[in-house]
């Protein structure tokens, strides 16, 4: 039976740090569901622990959120859907609409990355964790982090650059 302080504990915890825990699953599943279920687990798994892990509760949360991502059964299983190739119907032109197909560009290019690519990424750049920061997280040496952004960002940007920029006119 989990004590009443404990449990207090933890339910401040997710009041207080599930938006920001949430950003970052959602980041890397690019599916809020995805995102939802991933988040669920982690601290589903964290509550079972969290006598223990008092003072390093989002370190421990954030580590279970990379490593439950990047494992194999995890990818097979959260992706039944298959997305379009193109999006659909251009609004017109304006900053907005421009911002919005750049994100689902992005989106989109994220999506093809492997999931530890996509974790490393998420952890450099999003959350502006060192590649030491993300070895440790991940499980991997610094060198193995390096190799996985850069062909990440490599990847990125053929898929990006390979795609029609907003601002261009594509023929019917």
């Amino acid at each position: 039976m989990v004590e009443e302080s404990a449990e207090r504990e933890f339910t401040a915890f997710v009041r207080a740090r599930s938006y920001t825990l949430f950003r970052t699953a959602y980041a890397l599943c690019g599916d809020q569901q995805a995102a939802e279920d991933l988040l669920q687990t982690a601290l589903a798994k964290a509550a079972m622990k969290w006598s223990s892990i008092h003072g390093e509760a989002e370190h421990y949360v954030r580590r279970i959120l990379y490593r439950d991502f990047v494992s194999a059964w995890r990818w097979r299983r959260r992706r039944p859907e298959h997305t379009v190739a193109q999006v659909p119907d251009r609004p017109g032109s304006g900053d907005l609409a421009d911002n919005a197909l750049l994100r689902i560009e992005l989106r989109d290019a994220l999506r093809t990355l492997a999931p530890r690519q996509r974790a490393v990424l998420v952890l450099r750049y999003l959350e502006d964790r060192s590649e030491r920061e993300v070895a440790e997280i991940l499980g991997c040496r610094p060198g193995t982090v390096a190799s996985q952004a850069s062909r990440a960002l490599a990847r990125l940007r053929r898929h990006i650059t390979s795609a029609p920029h907003p601002r261009q006119e594509v023929a019917p």
